[in-house]
């Protein structure tokens, strides 16, 4: 009698679970898999009206478009640049603010201060320093330089790199601190005991532990590269310097424009290249994150 009641117990239990995610999974099938799955059909008709199937050939001339070419190089490079750097800048912080320097606490706070600022406020401010008679340009003709259109000219994406480690290293270091928090003490003291030297306690301890932190702060850095389109929009407008073309750019021209078989091609691109780097990443973590959970 009391294993039936426990046998119904259990039943009872997993029935309420699975009760508990529907709707979530509802959620995520009307707003991402679904209109996902309408994006990819979009991405191989002619047209939404006649609704000719013509296969692969949006993707064809998506790949010839300038206008997408220029679009996805600018858009790979900021972020092959931007995002290293977002992730090595942040674990150096962290590395320094887990030791005893002095004004530990007004440093942290200076790297969080931009989380709390509104985009449209910070776009003001680079706007000032960065324009062709900004302050930056003042500063250096003080001292003999030659004035820089940053915003109109190849020096456009150092301006939005800057931007965007400003904005997000203090996110970044505070989860590198918190894992470095969590890394063993007693394995610390051993190497210690043992002669270890900083470097070696470094590289052969923490960055093994650290290694699912550093896959997520890479990911989430990776995805707010992405995100980046607002500061160059509110920077720049729709057409700013080639440098300075975005991938959202060109997926927003392309609304504008009611091409939206353009349109979901480049989507279906951009989360087919999302998919593969994201893979790559989960196996070379689990290859290297491996001996740490044995």
């Amino acid at each position: 009698m009391i294993s039936l009641k426990g046998k119904c117990g259990r039943r009872g239990e997993k029935i309420f679970s699975y009760a508990c995610l529907i709707p979530s999974i509802v959620g995520v099938l009307i707003f991402f898999v679904v209109p996902f799955g309408i994006v990819v059909r979009y991405s191989v008709i002619k047209n939404p009206v006649t609704k000719e199937y013509v296969g692969l050939d949006n993707y064809k001339a998506l790949v010839h478009n300038t206008a997408f070419r220029k679009a996805a190089r600018n858009t790979a490079m900021f972020s092959a640049i931007s995002v290293p750097l977002a992730v090595v800048l942040a674990l150096g912080l962290a590395v320094l603010l887990e030791r005893k320097i002095p004004g530990k606490s007004a440093f942290r706070t200076f790297f969080l201060s931009p989380l709390m600022v509104p985009t449209a406020s910070v776009v003001l401010v680079w706007q000032v320093l960065f324009h062709n008679h900004g302050t930056v340009n003042q500063v250096a003709e003080m001292f003999g330089g030659e004035p820089v259109d940053w915003l109109k000219s190849t020096k456009g994406q150092v301006v939005i790199i800057l931007m965007f480690l400003w904005k997000n290293i203090g996110y970044n270091m505070i989860l590198f601190m918190a894992a470095l928090s969590n890394i063993p003490r007693d394995m610390m003291e051993v190497a210690e005991l043992e002669g270890a030297g900083a470097w070696y306690k470094f590289f052969h301890i923490k960055l093994r532990y650290l290694s699912p932190t550093i896959l997520f702060v890479f990911i989430l850095s990776l995805i707010n590269s992405f995100k980046i389109f607002r500061e160059v929009y509110l920077l720049t407008g729709n057409y700013p310097y080639d440098k300075l073309y975005m991938l959202q750019h060109f997926m927003n021209n392309t609304f504008n424009k009611l091409d939206y078989q353009k349109l979901s091609a480049a989507a279906v691109l951009f989360a087919l290249v999302m998919i593969v780097i994201m893979a790559v990443l989960l196996i070379l973590e689990n290859i290297f994150g491996k001996d740490v959970e044995n």
